[in-house]
């Protein structure tokens, strides 16, 4: 059974890449494969502290660059979130309330300074780095949904405007405790996409209340099971961590933008829109 296990990782790992590779021809499927298990290997486990709260709380930003090639970036900033329970200041006085049709819900811990989550690689994917986040206190636990806040407009996620939104990135990673890893990746599957203008998604998406350039993207049970490989419900999670690793060259295709800007990341319906900003 357990190589059964192994085996359909390693399927996982090359059905990803032979997607992923389409637009970065330089990469073949074993090139893609030893820079995910070579990734996820020098990725220290964080180790839980009995202080922190019950619970999914904390979206832990990070490097990984063993080039030191100072090509990617992963920050929590301030001003950069899908806004929830905010407001714009009028001119010459006065303020109205302003919250984005895309996140009518946020970070139930509040989120006082509208913070995102940046997530750049710049320069060609094929450069051995990514931009990553780990998801803290998940270990232990079954998913029946997950998903992020995509700053996007069109309401479709093979729009060449805003962040990108591929078949490999932004990505879940989640390795569950048989140790297999599963891939949730921005476009494969294909999410749901919820409180989004619908321009060219009018099927996927709701319309009331318009957003300004926000998608919210979820994947629930349903759209688990049919992730690389199947992520089922008696999956139980050992770690979850977001990879951005596609650039700016063909990989990084329709956009070729190589950056994204994710807020309000869903673990089981508990959202996390916040982290420490201190980008070095």
């Amino acid at each position: 059974m357990k190589n059964l296990l192994h085996l359909a990782t390693l399927t996982a790992f090359l059905s990803l890449a032979l997607i992923w590779s389409v637009g970065a021809q330089s990469l073949g499927t074993i090139d893609f494969l030893n820079f995910n298990l070579s990734m996820l290997a020098a990725l220290v486990e964080p180790l839980d502290d009995p202080d922190d709260p019950p619970g999914f709380f904390q979206v832990k930003p990070q490097e990984f660059d063993p080039g030191k090639t100072n090509l990617v970036q992963a920050e929590w900033l301030n001003g950069i979130g899908c806004p929830t329970n905010g407001f714009i200041q009028n001119f010459p006085s006065g303020t109205t309330p302003y919250t984005d049709g895309a996140c009518q819900t946020g970070d139930a811990r509040g989120d006082r300074h509208n913070q995102g989550l940046l997530l750049v690689k710049t320069g060609p994917t094929n450069n051995f780095a990514s931009a990553i986040a780990e998801l803290k206190k998940v270990k232990g636990i079954t998913l029946t949904e997950l998903g992020y806040d995509l700053r996007k407009p069109g309401g479709t996620t093979v729009s060449p405007s805003g962040s990108h939104c591929g078949a490999g990135a932004p990505r879940f990673n989640v390795v569950t405790t048989d140790g297999v890893t599963h891939f949730v990746a921005c476009n494969s599957p294909p999410p749901l996409v919820t409180n989004s203008s619908a321009v060219n998604n009018p099927t996927q998406a709701t319309t009331t209340p318009p957003n300004n350039g926000w998608m919210r993207l979820r994947w629930d049970a349903a759209l688990l099971a049919a992730a690389f490989p199947p992520i089922l419900p008696t999956d139980v999670v050992k770690r979850i961590v977001i990879v951005f690793d596609e650039g700016q060259d063909a990989a990084g295709s329709p956009d070729f933008f190589g950056a994204a800007i994710l807020d309000n990341i869903d673990v089981n319906g508990t959202l996390v829109g916040r982290g420490a900003t201190d980008a070095d």
